[in-house]
């Protein structure tokens, strides 16, 4: 089974722990390598024919530190016949206008470099007004909301997984 790569920034904790929770319902560490993007560099990508990106959405609509200062440095990776899937933590009602931003920044970035975006979730069930990470009825990505529903976490970690795992061809 080809082992999938999972990049993930985080400044408070909670994207780590939900990259964790995401690589053990993959199948722990024997399918998904963890990276912290803030020990990372570009060689870290080719490996993976799949990779998931992690990244929570700052202040306005802005990206997570240490993706900030990897996402210029992302243009020397070949993404060509990598299939990228994206999660974000984020703040739906305090952020309402620029929820999960980030995610639809580096999505948008990714594949423009050859990446094809998996794991697109819908956006039912959110309150939100405007957000990059959205395309048409659905997210990028897997959206996440631990300040308003962090009761669905799990259950949408399962759902997403479970369709990655098609989508990977796991």
């Amino acid at each position: 089974m080809a082992k999938i790569g999972l990049f993930y920034g985080t400044q408070t904790g909670n994207t780590e722990t939900l990259a964790e929770k995401i690589q053990a319902a993959l199948g722990g560490d024997a399918v998904v390598d963890l990276h912290d993007v803030s020990d990372a560099d570009v060689d870290d990508f080719a490996p993976y024919d799949c990779v998931i990106v992690g990244c929570p959405t700052w202040n306005i609509g802005e990206l997570q530190s240490d993706w900030e200062g990897l996402y210029e440095e992302l243009d020397e990776v070949s993404f060509q016949g990598k299939k990228v899937a994206y999660f974000g933590p984020g703040d739906q009602v305090g952020y309402a206008d620029n929820y999960l931003d980030a995610m639809g920044i580096l999505e948008e970035k990714i594949s423009s470099l050859g990446g094809q975006t998996v794991g697109l979730w819908p956006i039912a069930g959110y309150d939100f007004s405007e957000s990059k990470a959205q395309r048409g009825d659905r997210f990028v990505g897997l959206a996440l909301d631990e300040d308003n529903q962090p009761e669905l976490t799990d259950e949408r970690i399962a759902a997403w997984t479970a369709q990655l795992k098609r989508e990977f061809g796991l």
